[in-house]
This record gives C-alpha cells, sequence and structure tokens, in this order.
C-alpha cells in the first residue's frame, strides 16, 4: 500500500518535462499561496479528460486565490500531447512522463492494463496542495478515477484556508501516536 506524504512535511521531489518542452519543477514554483499537482491517469481515462476539462473552466478562480495549478501524468509525450488536443485543455503546464519512483514517493496508487487503449502501468489520481517553500498542505490520492476533490467546491475551500490562515491537518504520523 503506498504511502502518502504527510502535512506540514515537505514534498517528495517533483519534476518532469511539459507538453510543448521545456521542464517543470516543483523546488522552482513560487505561488503566492498553493502550488496545485493533480496527476491524472492518462489519455485513456474519460474521467480525467471530464476533469481536467473542469480544471480549464475554474483555473482562473484558483490564479485568483494565489494558486498556480500543474497537472501530470505517466503518458509518453505523445499520448499528453493528444490529451491536450483533443480535451482542449486550457493553457495550465501539462506534464508527461512521471516516473514510477516519483509516483510512489508521492504515494500514488499503480495499475496495469487491463483493457485496450491503457498503458502497460499508470498512476491512479492524485491532488496535492503545497505551500511556497515545498511544505505540503494537503493530499487526496485514490485508487480508481472516482472520488476526486470537486474543483469548483474546493477553490472555495482553498479561499477559506487563504482568509483564515487554517492549518494543515493529518500531519501526525500514526507511527508517532
Amino acid at each position: 500500500m503506498p504511502t502518502t506524504p504527510l502535512p506540514r512535511q515537505p514534498a517528495p521531489p517533483l519534476s518532469f518535462p511539459l507538453v510543448g518542452g521545456g521542464t517543470w519543477t516543483l523546488d522552482e514554483q513560487d505561488p503566492e499561496n498553493f502550488t496545485l499537482v493533480i496527476v491524472y491517469r492518462g489519455l485513456h481515462c474519460p474521467v480525467c479528460r471530464r476533469y481536467l476539462k473542469t480544471l480549464t473552466d475554474v483555473q482562473g478562480d484558483y490564479a485568483e486565490l494565489g494558486v498556480e495549478v500543474v497537472a501530470v501524468s505517466m503518458d509518453t509525450e505523445v499520448r499528453a500531447r493528444k490529451s491536450r488536443m483533443d480535451w482542449e485543455l486550457g493553457d495550465f503546464p501539462l506534464g508527461h512522463s512521471l516516473d514510477v519512483e516519483t509516483a510512489r514517493a508521492w504515494g500514488l496508487y499503480l495499475s496495469e492494463a487491463v483493457k485496450g487503449g491503457e498503458p502497460d502501468l499508470f498512476s491512479e489520481p492524485g491532488f496535492f496542495l503545497v505551500r511556497p517553500g515545498g511544505m505540503l498542505y494537503y493530499a487526496a490520492v485514490n485508487s480508481a478515477p472516482w472520488g476526486r476533490p470537486h474543483l469548483p467546491s474546493f477553490v472555495k475551500a482553498v479561499g477559506y484556508i487563504v482568509e483564515s490562515d487554517y492549518p494543515a491537518r493529518g500531519e501526525v504520523d500514526a507511527v508517532d501516536v
């Protein structure tokens, strides 16, 4: 079973190539309030398509709250580029080629292909809020495509977090108790 990193702890290293060129690296981000990292399953996933399309719709709402967004999958560059084009995604950074070691470090579940169109190995969804400086604030990982945080509702949650300076929760490791 994956072990998700704990809030109030440094987020694991994260770096990957972007569709269109360049490399995105968490350590180089300097958002006003948060970086929102969304890990999606890949081109084969219709739920991911709808989710990232919704992200396109609310990206500006997150930006108004000082949240920079990025999405990434284990897909190849060709598949990620096809996702960008076919899904008509916005201009948020879209990464590809997330490696297995990084997926594991972030506590993501991994799945093997069970039907045509799926890559041999891919990660299940993850949703992470990271504070400037790299401290993990919030993590949600799924073992299937369903159950992700609702992006429009989460905008309101982030607004509350920022407005009230709400602390990260879930920081106690069960081993320490």
